[in-house]
């Protein structure tokens, strides 16, 4: 079996900054797209930022220019830089991994999610 895990949120003040990360574990055989999803309280869960195995990345018009999504394949890991945060932004942030899981299958994983709140 494999795991996703969030680290990296956080109580911030308007204009700052977090960095979110997700690292995958388990029996990997390789990951195709990584991306990140945030649920504000009583809405439903958006799509934040996406990025494939190659490095392109697509943003949600809200955050960009402000967020910048990254991976690093050696580490089966992809970050969120948040950056000029605002009130809205506050969500839980949930990573979504498509993991290929030895000896061969399909696994679509989410993790369990990491708070970012912002506000003064």
């Amino acid at each position: 079996q494999v795991h996703v895990v969030e680290s990296g949120g956080g109580l911030v003040q308007p204009g700052g900054s977090l960095r979110l990360s997700c690292a995958a574990s388990g029996s990997i055989f390789s990951i195709d797209d990584m991306g990140w999803y945030r649920q504000p309280p009583g809405q439903e869960r958006d799509l934040v930022a996406t990025i494939t195995r190659s490095g392109t990345t697509h943003y949600t018009d809200s955050v960009k220019g402000r967020f910048t999504i990254a991976r690093d394949n050696t580490k089966n890991t992809v970050y969120l830089q948040m950056n000029s945060l605002k009130p809205e932004d506050t969500a839980v942030y949930r990573c979504k991994a498509d993991i290929w899981v030895r000896p061969l299958s399909f696994a679509p994983s989410w993790g369990q999610g990491t708070q970012v709140t912002v506000s003064s």
